[in-house]
């Protein structure tokens, strides 16, 4: 039975008309045509799902949307503002830090968390942030120089 769910997707109020127990990432692709956050495993276990509830990075995979009622979703879509990407998905960009792409959005989810936390953070701590994340093209080290990179950005603006 289809319920109305009232929460914040990307900054903009949302009413969701959906079974309670669908799951987030189903009713982000299916009811919202938010594509940028994709299914992998469904078992919470590969990132590719990956969003921010409430500002912590979440697996939207098997999270029932009914749970949401009242919080705070932002998805990679939700990163970019007025049309730019973030100097995170910029600083991607200009690693070339990705081949298959598949994985990226909830990376790229991962690394919004850890930057807003500390915007200068060691090699070691972005490994440890991006660790839930199951990635096999190859660019970990691209990866982590854009992490690097949009810290270094973030951390000089005003």
């Amino acid at each position: 039975m289809a319920e109305s769910i009232k929460l914040t997707i990307n900054g903009h109020p949302v009413s969701v008309a959906a079974d309670g127990t669908m799951p987030l990432l189903s009713v982000l692709r299916e009811e919202l045509n938010l594509r940028g956050s994709k299914f992998g495993c469904g078992t919470e276990q590969c990132g590719a799902c990956m969003v921010l509830i409430d500002d912590e990075p979440s697996f939207s995979c098997a999270r029932p949307i009914e749970s949401l009622a009242g919080k705070r979703v932002t998805t990679v879509e939700g990163l970019a503002s007025g049309g730019s990407l973030s100097p995170l998905q910029q600083a991607f960009v200009d690693e070339q830090a990705g081949q298959c792409g598949y994985c990226l959005s909830g990376i790229l989810i991962s690394a919004a968390a850890l930057l807003a936390r500390n915007p200068r953070p060691s090699r070691s701590e972005i490994a440890a942030a991006l660790d839930r994340h199951l990635c096999r093209c190859g660019v970990h080290n691209r990866i982590m120089r854009a992490v690097a990179r949009a810290g270094a950005s973030i951390g000089a603006l005003p």
